[in-house]
């Protein structure tokens, strides 16, 4: 059969999945106009950007209807929480106020990525927003007048230093920050505020599209009724509320945090020292190593001085690396042992540890690693 052959059988046939790709476009861009709806109906009554139990019964609808016309249950789930993922930004044209007659909200470090991100939130949910930065300062007392929300948006290094800056508050005023250290700027928050205190830390960036399925971490301060609009506002936009005591949370951003961009930081110099061929390891990583690369590759890709303020963020974080480096020596000896079995049994006490957990971990990577093999180029 020769070439031209070949594309004369393909021909009607391409011509009728051309036909089927339009016709899903069509009805990509006739679901959009559905959700769109839903948003305005559940802004209109303060409803949830994002309902776990409505997506998971949709899913599980989908896949068994998948199923019983031949089709993969797992391809048809990939395309909704695409579909779904888009359609979550279409519901966000405008959020409901969850405080009575709305109120004035004071951005501390508005300027900044991630607080400008807030600033933006609350703007489209109709509160004043007044944005606080270095050069407001003589006018602070001014601009804090009547407000209903402070909140702290600035480096780590300055988030005292600046609460303890702040002018005498409203009684009813809601005192929060988004550091991702949470004992200290609480303890100075409460010192400083007599009224509703709450330390919250998104757990995402500034470059996040919308807070849907994003964790907010909130440790309680002081007054918390006083501050259930504020709560209620974050799960609007779509945000899940972690509730976590202020030393609890910080001790498990050693771990999720500091620890981890520590690693990622000496991986990353390592890599310069050995003079590595970017370009190359990609060419012949798996998808697995690729998408270890990019998260790699991402911390490099943001600001030098908000990481190294995470690193430095608590004392305690070079004590948990000291014991993670007699660790890595402690198996790197079994290696240069050619101890099989010794190495053997190290790996089998963190199966052990990870447990189920394991399993659940391995279906998700898989997910994660078709999509960084999709992006191949």
């Amino acid at each position: 059969m020769t070439d031209l052959t070949a594309q004369q059988a393909l021909a009607p046939l391409r011509q009728q999945i051309d036909s089927i790709d339009s016709q899903l476009v069509a009805l990509l861009a006739q679901r959009a106009k559905v959700t769109a709806q839903v948003g305005k109906i559940k802004q209109q009554f303060a409803l949830p950007v994002y309902v776990p139990e409505r997506e998971q019964a949709l899913l599980s609808a989908r896949r068994e209807q998948a199923l019983a016309l031949g089709v993969s249950a797992d391809l048809t789930e990939d395309v909704l929480r695409r579909i779904m993922r888009e359609s979550y930004q279409t519901q966000e044209s405008g959020f409901v106020c969850c405080r009575d007659g709305g109120g004035k909200v004071v951005v501390v470090g508005g300027g900044g990525a991630l607080g400008a991100r807030f600033v933006s939130l609350f703007q489209r949910s109709g509160y004043e927003v007044v944005v606080l930065e270095q050069q407001d300062w003589p006018q602070a007392e001014a601009i804090c007048a009547k407000a209903a929300l402070v909140l702290l948006a600035v480096p780590i290094t300055l988030t005292e230093q600046l609460i303890n800056k702040l002018p005498a508050l409203p009684a009813d005023c809601v005192l929060a920050d988004i550091t991702s250290i949470k004992q200290q700027p609480l303890k100075a928050m409460l010192q400083q505020h007599k009224g509703p205190v709450v330390g919250l830390h998104p757990m995402f960036g500034p470059d996040i599209t919308n807070l849907v399925k994003q964790v907010v971490v909130v440790c309680h301060g002081r007054h918390e009724n006083q501050y259930q609009w504020l709560l209620k506002q974050l799960n609007v936009w779509g945000a899940e509320l972690a509730i976590k005591q202020a030393p609890e949370h910080d001790s498990a951003m050693q771990l999720i945090q500091a620890m981890r961009h520590f690693s990622s930081l000496v991986y990353g110099v390592h890599l310069a020292d050995e003079n590595a061929d970017l370009n190359e390891l990609l060419q012949l990583s798996s998808p697995i190593y690729r998408l270890e690369l990019a998260m790699v590759g991402r911390l490099f890709a943001q600001n030098a001085e908000l990481y190294a303020d995470i690193m430095l963020s608590s004392c305690e974080v070079a004590a948990l690396l000291e014991r993670y480096q007699q660790r890595f020596t402690a198996l790197l000896q079994l290696l240069k042992a050619k101890d099989k079995a010794g190495l053997m049994a190290q790996f089998g006490k963190g199966q052990q540890f990870f447990g189920e957990l394991a399993g659940q971990f391995l279906q998700e990577s898989k997910q994660l690693l078709q999509k960084a093999a999709d992006s191949r180029s």
